[in-house]
């Protein structure tokens, strides 16, 4: 083992191995450099002025130091996204240092960065979704092709739940049974390539078949079995789709940030609102595993709240 470094050489080491062999850009070393010095500073404070004396409790503390506030001198506690990020740079330090014998182990591998919180996904409330659809177009009385193209879109993903990929990567032949009084089908192909079939129901199916009708025929103009077109005939983008999303929610006067995912969201909040069985969903979802379906039974606490405080004898 060579001698035993202070976390200044060691640091600057390891920055130049980051810029020389990574190839890492001036703006990440700029920031490793920040977050190392924050890192080094630590140490000393502590009396700790060689890598070879830090011991696993030390990087731990560190990472509680960085997600813990200081009153006394108004330091603020850093995101769990902000301390990952940190400590992902002192990880980096210490792997370094054991590979170039510094150390004889790698101090910091078994300390795991924070665990981001559980984003909630953002579901419209069913008014909205509503709004945004009748606000996208009106199968009844529209003749422009577009706006029955889009109002056949979103229809169809709040009706299905399906993903923005897999709505635009539709073909006419995924459609199934649209005149059918109960609903169709359509199949949806998810990551992977794997496919599954979802109801469709009536009110999309109609949007849909509008579409087909009298909207598709002026748009083929190149032919091909994209069920979805652009004006120029060809398949729509999931950009165009996003931007249809955006113009819906505006014209609805949805406020919130509304993307092709929302719907997504939305279709999967409401159903278990509705009582769907969480495995149902996770199947019309195409989820690998339930685990990921889950998220959304987070999303459903604000309901059952709700009811709980208007019927349970003790809530106020």
């Amino acid at each position: 083992m060579t001698p035993a470094a202070g976390p200044a050489t060691e640091i600057r080491g390891y920055l130049d191995h980051l810029a020389v062999e990574k190839g890492a850009s001036a703006h990440t070393l700029s920031a490793y450099r920040r977050d190392l010095d924050k890192y080094r500073d630590y140490l000393a404070a502590l009396g700790v002025d060689d890598l070879a004396a830090v011991s696993e409790a030390h990087v731990e503390g560190f990472r509680a130091h960085l997600a813990t506030p200081d009153p006394d001198t108004g330091r603020a506690a850093l995101a769990p996204s902000s301390v990952a990020r940190t400590l992902a740079a002192v990880r980096g330090l210490h792997r370094f240092a054991a590979r170039d014998g510094v150390t004889a182990v790698d101090t910091a591998a078994a300390v795991a960065p924070p665990r981001p919180p559980r984003r909630l996904p953002k579901a419209l409330p069913v008014d909205q979704v509503v709004a945004l659809l009748e606000a996208s177009g009106d199968t009844g009385v529209d003749t422009d092709p577009a706006r029955l193209r889009d109002r056949a879109m979103l229809e169809l993903l709040y009706a299905t739940g399906a993903r923005a990929a897999e709505l635009v990567g539709l073909d006419v032949d995924d459609l199934d049974g649209l005149d059918h009084p109960e609903g169709g089908t359509v199949i949806l192909r998810g990551k992977g390539d794997k496919e599954r079939v979802v109801p469709v129901g009536r009110p999309a199916c109609d949007a849909v078949g509008a579409y087909l009708v009298r909207a598709r025929p002026t748009l083929a103009v190149r032919g091909g079995p994209a069920l979805f077109l652009n004006a120029r005939g060809g398949r729509i983008s999931r950009q165009t789709l996003w931007a249809v999303v955006a113009r819906a929610a505006e014209r609805a006067g949805v406020t919130a940030e509304v993307s092709p995912h929302s719907l997504r969201h939305s279709f999967a909040t409401h159903l278990l609102d509705g009582g769907a069985d969480i495995r149902v969903v996770q199947e019309l979802l195409g989820h690998a595993s339930v685990t990921t379906t889950q998220v959304y039974t987070l999303v459903t606490v604000d309901t059952l709240r709700e009811v709980w405080a208007e019927c349970h004898p003790r809530a106020r």
